[in-house]
C-alpha cells in the first residue's frame, strides 16, 4: 500500500516524518495542535511577513490549516516543537506544479532571535533534497524583514530578485526578495560544513 492509498489521518501520521535536530522535533501538525498554534500566531508582526496568515488568527484558521497540511499531493507542513514539546512555529514546502517547492516558515514572536528559524529550515531542506528528490528550492522574504532574509542567507539560499507577493494579512500586495537553493549548491556546502566540523 502506498502513502497515496492512506486515508488522511493515517497519511499525516505515517507518511510525514518526524524531523530531529539539536534542539528541535519538526512533526505534523495535529488537530490537538490547534489551540498552541492560534495562540502563537496570532500577532499581527507574524502575520503581515507571512502570505497566507490572516489577522486576526483564531482557533478556527489553526484547524483550517492543520485540516489542510500534509493532504496527499499536496503542501507539506511541519509544526516545529522544542525537545520538550512545546509547539514554537512552523515550516513547510508549498508544492507547485511548475515550480521548484517553495519554503516558508514562522516563529512564534518570543522565539525570534534564537536561532530556531534557521535550525528548523535546513531540517526541512535537507528533508527536501535527500528524501523528496528535489532538484531547487525557492522562497521569498519581504524586504522589511532582515531576520527572514538571514536565515535563507545562512542556509545557502541565493537572491535572484525582487517581487510583488499577496499578503492576506495586508489585503495588498507587498515587494519581496526572491531566493533560490541548487541541489548542487546545498550539496557544497553540506560537505564544507563537514569538512570544518572534523578540523
Amino acid at each position: 500500500m502506498t502513502c497515496l492509498e492512506l486515508e488522511t489521518r493515517t497519511y499525516r501520521e505515517g507518511c510525514i516524518p518526524v524531523l530531529e535536530t539539536e534542539r528541535l522535533i519538526l512533526r505534523a501538525p495535529k488537530l490537538e495542535d490547534a489551540k498552541h498554534v492560534a495562540a502563537l500566531a496570532n500577532d499581527k508582526r507574524i502575520a503581515e511577513n507571512t502570505r497566507r496568515i490572516p489577522h486576526p488568527y483564531s482557533r478556527s484558521d489553526a484547524e483550517d490549516f492543520i485540516a489542510a497540511a500534509n493532504t496527499p499531493q499536496g503542501d507539506i507542513a511541519f509544526l516545529i516543537t522544542t525537545h520538550a514539546g512545546l509547539p514554537i512555529g512552523a515550516c513547510g514546502l508549498a508544492m507547485h506544479d511548475d515550480a521548484a517547492p517553495e519554503i516558508g516558515y514562522w516563529l512564534g514572536v518570543k522565539h525570534w532571535g534564537k536561532g530556531y528559524g534557521t535550525e528548523a529550515v535546513r531540517a526541512v531542506i535537507d528533508f527536501a533534497f535527500t528524501e523528496l528528490a528535489h532538484e531547487s528550492l525557492c522562497a521569498g522574504a519581504r524586504v522589511i524583514n532582515p531576520a527572514s532574509r538571514r536565515i535563507l542567507e545562512k542556509c545557502g539560499f541565493q537572491w535572484t530578485g525582487v517581487g510583488l507577493c499577496r499578503i492576506q494579512a495586508l489585503n495588498s500586495s507587498a515587494p519581496i526578495d526572491r531566493f533560490r537553493l541548487d541541489r548542487g549548491l546545498w550539496a557544497s556546502l553540506r560537505r564544507w560544513s563537514n569538512v570544518k566540523r572534523v578540523s
